[in-house]
């Protein structure tokens, strides 16, 4: 099964969009049927770099378990040293900001355990209290639709790659 995609276009004519968003691209709940996605990004407090080597690889390795755990489809992760990129699909049962308070505050806790020195850098919390999040809109939307609701999936796919790309040369330099 596939839904067309309508676009509203200019002159109150309407247009049918050629890409297809299939019934494998949607999420199925019991009682909803979504496509949800976005973009966040936070680091640790006072924008410090300590996410390298192990800390970075276990922090990946923990926020994918964590996601995994509320359901949440990582679409793309990069760690890098003083931040986190992570693109989603998320359940309508969470907001945004639920999620994020869940994976930091998770991701904090355990990181800070394995590695003491977490602890002794910032005692109280490993990530700054803000995050940024950014709404995006599915590939087939992205052609006709507004640009000011999100970038497209492409876009960010491709800067979350290129920041994963950066932290390998710098890993290996």
């Amino acid at each position: 099964m596939t839904f067309l995609i309508v676009t509203l276009m200019r002159h109150g004519r309407s247009e049918a969009n050629r890409d297809m968003v299939t019934r494998r691209d949607l999420r199925h709940d019991r009682h909803t049927v979504s496509l949800l996605t976005d973009h966040l990004v936070f680091s640790p407090k006072y924008r410090g770099k300590v996410l390298e080597g192990k800390v970075a690889e276990t922090a990946e390795e923990i926020i994918g378990e964590t996601c995994k755990e509320l359901d949440i489809e990582v679409i793309d992760l990069a760690v890098n040293i003083d931040h986190v990129h992570l693109f989603i699909k998320y359940p309508p049962k969470y907001s945004v900001s639920w999620i994020a308070k869940r994976l930091k505050g998770s991701s904090s806790k355990l990181l800070r355990d394995r590695f003491p020195h977490l602890k002794e850098w910032c005692p109280g919390h490993l990530w700054a209290p803000s995050c940024y999040h950014e709404t995006l809109l599915e590939k087939a939307f992205t052609e006709n639709a507004s640009q000011s609701v999100g970038h497209g999936w492409e876009v960010v796919e491709k800067y979350i790659s290129d920041r994963r790309a950066t932290r390998i040369q710098i890993l290996y330099r």
